[in-house]
């Protein structure tokens, strides 16, 4: 069947098989075929709470599609969806002069910012400040381009004296849970919240013992289920598109807001730290 779809778009497809399909895959297809617009803005579990189905029931449908899982099957219906230039930035249009584009990038940079800090629980940032703050180790996963926002909290976390390691690579990041603990802590940043390696990064690290920390876009996803505390970004930015924006950088205000309050708490011995860091690279410099 899959040869016989080759080649036809994805609402198309659904039309084609939808006679074979089983009744709760007959259920994905009618929220799918209702749907249509907002399905490229929903996570796998969002999509199987609104629609009623197991979450296995919507990877077989897709599967039975012809795609690789849920995020083939999304970007593949985005792209007959959505206009090609929205790939690249959701608010610019081809004829916009050099100043506006930046204007409305900055401008969704901006709103992702005050969106973001608007929706922060006090309660819960204050109380991985506490775990953060504690902790013997903290060990940072993300991959792709959350890799970024991992190893910058790598850097600076180091000078609050805690013990600490940052891991993009998938098999680094299972072997590094799994040597983890009471007492330390685990950072699991994703802004689909479906990366596979960190979650079941972070599903280890819970599994041993230690506390773990989700740092996503998105409330009812894999990884905020696998997290002990979770702190929510949000952005304009659909997940159809793998480049994510906006969020990375309120993902790094976060992880600065994460270090500026355990450097506080931490105060004698980030500063004695930091003395000591100004001294070593003073001599990388002329």
């Amino acid at each position: 069947m899959a040869s016989e779809l080759k080649g036809q778009n994805v609402i198309v497809k659904i039309k084609a098989i939808y006679s074979s399909l089983s009744s709760k895959e007959k259920a994905v297809a009618d929220y799918i075929l209702k749907n249509t617009q907002e399905i490229i803005h929903l996570s796998i579990t969002e999509f199987a709470e609104y629609a009623s189905v197991a979450e296995a029931t919507i990877f077989r449908f897709c599967k039975r599609l012809g795609f690789r899982g849920y995020q083939a099957f999304k970007i593949a219906l985005a792209s007959e969806l959505v206009e090609p230039i929205k790939n690249i930035h959701e608010e610019i249009k081809e004829e916009d002069e050099v100043v506006t584009l930046a204007e409305k990038v900055f401008a969704g940079h901006i709103e992702a910012m005050k969106e973001t800090l608007n929706l922060l629980d006090a309660k819960v940032l204050e109380k991985i400040i506490d775990v953060l703050g504690q902790a013997s180790r903290i060990d940072f996963y993300g991959s792709g381009g959350s890799s970024a926002i991992a190893l910058d909290a790598y850097h600076k976390f180091l000078r609050t004296g805690i013990h600490c390691n940052a891991h993009s690579d998938g098999h680094q990041q299972i072997i590094s849970a799994a040597l983890l603990g009471p007492g330390q802590a685990a950072v699991g940043i994703s802004h689909s919240g479906s990366n596979k390696d960190v979650i079941e990064a972070l599903k280890i690290a819970k599994a041993n013992g230690a506390a773990t920390i989700a740092i996503t876009g998105h409330y009812k996803s894999p990884l905020s289920k696998e997290a002990d505390y979770v702190l929510y970004t949000t952005s304009r930015e659909t997940l159809f598109r793998s480049e994510a924006l906006a969020s990375r950088l309120v993902q790094l205000s976060l992880m600065d807001v994460l270090h500026v309050a355990v450097s506080v708490r931490r105060q004698e011995q980030t500063l004695g730290n930091l003395q000591k860091i100004r001294e070593a690279i003073s001599i990388k410099r002329y």
